[in-house]
């Protein structure tokens, strides 16, 4: 492909399985060349998550995981990785602890920014200025369909990042990008923004499409595949995984 691949945002689950494997994970990522790394901290009723997360979430819960382990982690991996680092979540595990502090032991763990699916910028209970105050980027999601008075409201926040879905329903499933999906990916870069597109993202096909049209892709489901068969050195297969991606 003559081509240079959108970059690449890797997700992972913090405490899956276990923290010593999650650091075999981000590791390995890293080593991949994942340009941002997304760490989403388990909830137990999440509403965006395909099959393949929601369970890696739920065996992190039963595995004992709590919110101060990830804000652990997340410093943990601010220490030993020079990529920007975000926390994808839930609004419930935020507002238990209240926006400003949980927009505090992020910062404090060297965190770039928030991706909280289920809320909104108007909808926010003050995130969004939470995270101006202590220069966090909240980046707000969306997704195709959006209206025109929508997209008004994220052009007067001027977020540095939106977080887009490239189809409607819930991550894993694969996605297909047709000429629709460009011209949409297009309407929301005009807003001058860094797009992180995601959902469905799973070949290094798609990661060439996507270049010039998103500044990023989220990839999730598809570490997972490679976790779930890899045999032994879970390390090197997410590395392998992560540089065919960006072949």
């Amino acid at each position: 492909m003559t081509t240079t691949p959108t970059k690449l945002m890797a997700h992972m689950i913090a405490g899956f399985p276990n923290v010593d494997t999650a650091r075999k994970i981000a590791r390995g990522l890293v080593r991949g060349g994942a340009h941002y790394l997304e760490v989403q901290f388990p909830f137990s009723d999440p509403s965006s998550d395909g099959p393949l997360i929601e369970k890696a979430s739920q065996a992190a819960l039963d595995n004992g995981f709590r919110v101060a382990d990830g804000f652990a982690f997340m410093k943990e991996l601010s220490r030993d990785y020079d990529v920007p680092l975000f926390i994808m979540t839930y609004g419930s595990l935020v507002f238990a602890r209240g926006a400003g502090a949980f927009c505090d032991q992020a910062k404090d763990a060297g965190v770039t920014g928030l991706i909280i699916p289920d809320l909104p910028p108007d909808y926010s209970e003050g995130l969004f200025d939470e995270g101006k105050k202590r220069g966090l980027a909240i980046v707000p999601v969306i997704s195709p369909g959006i209206s025109d008075a929508r997209l008004d409201i994220l052009r007067a926040l001027q977020p540095e990042y939106i977080y887009t879905a490239l189809r409607l329903g819930i991550t894993g499933s694969a996605t297909h990008l047709d000429d629709a999906t460009i011209a949409y990916l297009e309407k929301v870069k005009a807003l001058g923004a860094k797009i992180i597109a995601g959902f469905g993202v799973r070949s290094a096909e798609m990661m060439h499409l996507l270049a010039g049209h998103a500044d990023a892709a989220a990839v999730g489901s598809y570490f997972l595949e490679v976790y779930d068969k890899a045999e032994g050195d879970v390390e090197s297969a997410l590395s392998e995984a992560a540089k065919n991606l960006l072949a």
